[in-house]
C-alpha cells in the first residue's frame, strides 16, 4: 500500500538484503507459498560480493563427499561439525540444478553440465529472475535501518528509507530473514562497500548474540591498485622492489604463515607479484571465471601473466572471515523470535570452524542457509498468520539515548580499520593491544550512541558507522576473551592452540558488550574433543 509519504507493506516473509544468500531464501520461502518480500541497501542481482566473483560451490558426489568432509573437518579447529558439512554439500547438490533455466551452465568434460563453478554477475541476474517469476517482492535500494519488535520480544518486520524515492518504508511481516552480508569495515574490497554490518547491528539490537566474531583476519589479495579477485594468486611468486624473490608459503601451505609472510613484507616496502608461471588453464579461464580480475590491468596496459605489479592485501573481516549471528537450531533460526540469519551475515562456524570456508564452502553456506532459513520462516509465518503490532527499536544513530548534537564522525572509520584491518591490530594481536583499542572503540561509541542523529537519507550513512563501530567492538572482545591462536584468530601474546578453549565465543551487547564460551556445541564434538 503506498502512502503520500512512506510505504507501508505487509508479507509473510521479509528478507534484508539482495545477495547470493538473500535470492535463495527469497525462492524457497515463495515455493513453500508464503508472500516474500525482499528489500536490499543496492539492485538485487549486481549488489553483494557473488556480483564480482566467480563463486564454485562446495558440491561434491555423493562417493566423494565423506572424504571432503574428512579433509575440511580438519582445517577447522575443532569447532565445524561433520553433519552440517554434509548438509550443505548435499543441498547444493540438489538446488544448483535448479537454476538451470535461468544460468546458462558450462559443460564438465565429460559429457555433462558443471554446476559448481559459476560467473557471479550471470549467477546473480539468474537468481534475481528466479525470484521474480515465484512471485516475490522486490524493493531495490530500500536499505533497512531497524527492526521492529513486538511485546512478547518477536521480530515482526523492519522499517528503513529508501534512496531514489526519499521516503521511509515499513514491512510487516511474522518472519524476518537478516541476509545482510558480513562486515568488511570499508576496507575497498570488490563488491563490499554496502557490507558494514547492518544487520549484526540490528539483530543485536532486538537481543541477538553473536558468534565467532574473533575469526576475522581474512585478507584478499589484489593489485595495490584495485581490488579484484584472488584466484590468480595461487599460482603467484613474490618478489620486494629490487627484484629479490621473496620467502612466501603458498595460500594452502596455512593462511597464517602466508598472510604474515606477506604483511611483513608489504611493511617493510614494494611488493610484487609474478604469474608467469601460471598454468596455461587458468589463462584461458580466468575470464569466464572471475571476469571482474582482468579489466584493471588492461586499463593500464598490464599483461596479468608477463608483468610484474604491486600489490595489496585487502581486509575481508567477517565477509569471509567466520563470526556472524549465532544459529541455534537446524533452520537458522537466531537466539530471537521470528529473527533468522543466512549467509555472511550469519556464523559459519558451523561448517568452516575457526578458518574462511574460502569461496567453496562459503557459497555453498549461502545457498543451504538461504534454502533452509527461507522454507522455515515461510511455514513458521503461515502458521502464524498476520504480524502482531510491533514498534520500531533501532537506537545508536536513530534515537538517541542523550541530547542530540552534531558529532565528530571522522575518527570512526580509521579508528575501526587499525582494529580490524590494518596488520599490527589483526595479525599481531595481544592484550594490551586489544584493550586500548577497545577503550578508543567504546569511547567513539557513546558518542555515537548519546548524541548521533540524523533525518532521510543521512540516516544510513549514520546507522552504517554505527554498525562498524558495533561489529568492530564485537571482534575485540571476542578477540581479547579468547587467550590463544586458532585459526583466524592469531595473538602474538598467546601463539600456541589451547585445547580447552575448542569451544564457540558468544558475544553480544551494546552499550556494555560480553562474552563467554558456548557449552551447548554437540555431542559428537564433545566427544571428539574429549579424544
Amino acid at each position: 500500500m503506498s502512502e503520500p509519504h512512506g510505504l507501508d507493506l505487509t508479507a509473510d516473509v521479509l528478507i534484508i538484503g539482495g545477495g547470493m544468500a538473500a535470492c535463495w531464501a527469497a525462492t524457497s520461502a515463495a515455493r513453500a507459498g508464503a508472500r516474500v518480500v525482499l528489500a536490499d541497501k543496492g539492485f538485487v542481482g549486481t549488489s553483494g560480493v557473488t556480483a564480482t566473483g566467480g563463486p564454485n560451490h562446495w558440491s561434491v558426489a555423493p562417493d566423494k563427499r565423506a572424504q571432503a568432509v574428512e579433509e575440511r573437518h580438519a582445517r577447522s579447529f575443532d569447532l565445524a561439525e561433520r553433519d552440517w558439512m554434509a548438509r550443505i554439500i548435499e543441498e547444493t547438490w540438489r538446488a544448483l540444478p535448479e537454476l538451470t533455466p535461468y544460468y546458462p551452465f558450462d559443460i564438465d568434460g565429460k559429457g555433462g553440465t558443471f554446476y559448481s563453478g559459476v560467473r557471479g554477475p550471470e549467477y546473480m541476474r539468474a537468481l534475481r529472475r528466479f525470484a521474480v517469476d515465484r512471485g516475490v517482492t522486490i524493493l531495490d535500494h530500500h536499505p533497512a535501518l531497524e527492526l521492529l519488535q513486538d511485546d512478547d520480544g518477536a521480530i515482526v518486520g523492519a522499517a528503513g528509507h529508501a534512496r531514489l524515492d526519499d521516503r521511509d518504508w515499513r514491512v510487516r511481516a511474522p518472519a524476518v530473514i537478516l541476509a545482510t552480508g558480513g562486515c568488511a569495515f570499508r576496507s575497498g574490497l570488490i563488491g563490499s562497500h554496502g557490507n558494514t554490518g547492518d544487520g549484526l547491528l540490528m539483530a543485536a539490537e532486538a537481543g541477538a548474540v553473536l558468534s565467532g566474531m574473533e575469526f576475522s583476519a581474512s585478507y584478499s589479495l589484489s593489485p595495490a591498485w584495485n581490488s579484484t579477485r584472488t584466484l590468480p594468486y595461487f599460482a603467484a611468486r613474490f618478489f620486494d622492489a629490487e627484484g629479490q624473490e621473496l620467502d612466501v608459503p603458498p595460500p594452502m601451505s596455512g593462511e597464517a604463515a602466508h598472510l604474515k609472510a606477506l604483511a611483513r613484507a608489504m611493511d617493510a616496502g614494494p611488493v610484487l607479484a609474478d604469474l608467469s608461471d601460471a598454468p596455461d588453464l587458468l589463462k584461458q579461464l580466468l575470464r569466464r571465471i572471475q571476469p571482474a580480475s582482468l579489466p584493471p590491468f588492461e586499463r593500464r596496459g598490464i599483461d596479468l601473466f608477463e608483468n610484474r605489479f604491486p600489490i595489496r592485501l585487502f581486509g575481508e573481516g567477517t565477509v569471509r572471515g567466520t563470526g556472524g549471528l549465532q544459529i541455534i537450531d537446524e533452520d537458522c533460526r537466531t537466539s530471537v523470535e521470528g529473527l533468522y540469519a543466512v549467509g555472511d551475515c550469519a556464523t559459519r562456524e558451523l561448517i568452516a570452524g575457526a578458518t574462511s570456508g574460502g569461496g567453496a564452502q562459503n557459497a555453498a553456506w549461502a545457498l543451504t542457509s538461504g534454502r533452509v532459513a527461507g522454507k522455515a520462516a515461510a511455514l513458521a509465518a503461515l502458521r502464524m498468520g498476520k504480524a502482531a503490532p510491533g514498534k520500531a527499536i533501532g537506537r545508536a544513530g536513530l534515537r538517541p539515548a542523550a541530547t542530540v548534537r552534531a558529532i565528530d564522525l571522522t575518527p570512526v572509520v580509521p579508528a575501526v580499520q587499525a582494529f580490524t584491518i590494518a596488520f599490527d591490530g589483526t595479525l599481531w594481536r595481544s592484550a594490551a593491544k586489544l584493550e586500548a583499542a577497545q577503550e578508543r572503540l567504546d569511547e567513539l561509541w557513546r558518542d555515537m550512541a548519546d548524541h548521533g542523529h540524523a533525518r532521510g537519507l543521512g540516516r544510513v550513512a549514520l546507522r552504517e558507522q554505527a554498525a562498524m563501530l558495533a561489529s568492530a567492538r564485537w571482534v575485540g572482545a571476542a578477540a581479547l576473551t579468547r587467550d590463544e591462536s586458532r585459526g583466524l584468530h592469531m595473538r602474538e601474546d598467546r601463539p600456541l592452540v589451547d585445547p580447552a578453549q575448542a569451544r564457540r565465543l558468544l558475544t553480544g551487547g551494546l552499550e556494555q558488550v560480553w562474552t563467554r564460551f558456548d557449552h551447548a556445541i554437540s555431542q559428537t564434538q564433545l566427544k571428539e574433543v574429549a579424544a
